[in-house]
């Protein structure tokens, strides 16, 4: 069934897709502000914020929030991203009202109680504290800052013990009135869900908001910087990161194809001569993020200590061949799973209703899967090639975690 567009006259965009064959809905609200749109010396705080609302919203304290949904077997979750924030009920056709409603209370009739927050500190403090006790976890949070040192998109999601101390409920409110705005949000539903019932929930739940934009947050800039962190592990873990692309580069595919090929699976360069013939690595494997303005390319890998700076000067290596001998087969293997991956991923609900909100708010518009393997069909060799030797030529960041790492550049 076709997606449908519309928006509601303040500026917020609602999108849905009927789906057959579903008995089930997702339907989420997706604000255009995360971890890197908060003020400097408050980072953690739009994660913070995501976990308040869920104490008590519209007359409903914790427990009766979770009871509404689940009473009717469903669920509400929440995700906070540096670059997007997301409330979302997945329920059963008949619950969409309840859903929705339980959404908008969320973000607009949160009670945000200061006796809540101090206890909620200890659980994101604990939070913080799993993250830092899991090395192929917080590696990415090390990598982050070494690539984007000094600027908001490199400091953690979850923010740190200074900065998650200083969050209080006049900044969380803040947070809210000036970063969910309705030019800033896409209200999405996906599955067995009727188009006019959601735009009158829509119009009924957030029709009433005042016009507006979310600030645009300052653009950042790659670094190649460094960041080691000595504890020990029973492995080293490594990880790499080069400069990416944004969202709209039209390079995007092709870099992400060539990133695929090198590493994305067992059948991938890296996997093979790293782990399979050479025995350096349990798991090794490259991925790419972008941003709307930048974007990374990376690496990451975890070997015994012995072995880890001998897996690094092999993965650098076979970074570069692939750039310079990246051959036809592999890229049409990684064409192949590039297509699968995503197509295979919107036959679930969930998923398709996140498609619908990240492509409007990335490209302003709804855009079609089949658009997207097009664009992924005309990737050449040629291209995919010089994407990643651009993304290997713009300098190297390094993470590490697990003791010392000898060689290191």
């Amino acid at each position: 069934m076709t997606a449908k567009l519309h928006r509601l006259a303040n500026g917020l965009t609602v999108a849905v897709e009927p789906m057959a064959g579903v008995e089930t809905i997702a339907v989420g609200l997706y604000a255009d502000a995360g971890a890197r749109s908060e003020p400097k010396g408050l980072s953690g705080l739009a994660h913070m914020v995501e976990h308040m609302v869920f104490k008590g919203a519209g007359g409903r304290s914790a427990k009766a929030i979770a009871e509404a949904i689940e009473d009717r077997g469903g669920a509400l979750n929440a995700w906070t991203a540096r670059d997007h924030t997301v409330f979302q009920a997945r329920a059963l056709a008949g619950d969409l009202a309840l859903g929705s409603e339980l959404i908008a209370d969320l973000v607009r009739n949160a009670d945000l109680d200061g006796d809540e927050l101090e206890r909620e500190r200890h659980v994101v403090l604990a939070e913080l504290g799993e993250a830092r006790d899991t090395p192929d976890d917080i590696i990415f949070d090390h990598l982050q800052g070494a690539a984007y040192p000094g600027q908001q998109l490199g400091e953690a999601v979850l923010g740190d013990e200074t900065s998650i101390a200083a969050i209080d409920v006049p900044a969380m409110r803040g947070w809210i009135a000036e970063q969910y705005r309705p030019d800033g949000l896409v209200f999405a539903a996906a599955g067995k869900v009727d188009e006019d019932a959601l735009l009158k929930l829509a119009e009924a739940l957030f029709g009433d908001m005042i016009p507006g934009a979310p600030p645009t947050p300052p653009a950042a800039t790659f670094a190649a910087g460094t960041h080691h962190d000595r504890r020990r592990f029973d492995q080293l873990h490594v990880a790499l990161a080069y400069p990416g692309v944004g969202h709209r580069d039209p390079e995007q595919h092709a870099l992400a194809l060539f990133t695929s090929a090198v590493g994305g699976g067992m059948s991938s360069r890296l996997f093979q001569q790293v782990r399979e013939e050479r025995g350096l690595a349990y798991s090794i494997y490259s991925w790419t993020h972008s941003y709307a303005d930048t974007g990374l390319f990376g690496v990451y890998c975890a070997s015994a200590r012995n072995d880890a700076a001998e897996a690094l000067a092999l993965t650098r290596k076979v970074l570069a061949e692939t750039a310079d001998s990246l051959t036809l087969e592999e890229l049409e293997r990684a064409r192949a799973q590039a297509k699968a991956g995503l197509l295979m991923g919107l036959e679930s609900v969930a998923t398709r209703a996140d498609h619908l909100a990240r492509s409007i708010q990335v490209h302003g518009r709804i855009v079609p899967p089949s658009e997207t393997v097009a664009q992924i069909d005309a990737v050449t060799l040629d291209q995919a090639r010089a994407s990643g030797a651009t993304a290997l030529a713009g300098g190297e960041a390094l993470a590490t975690v697990g003791g010392k790492l000898a060689q290191v550049a």
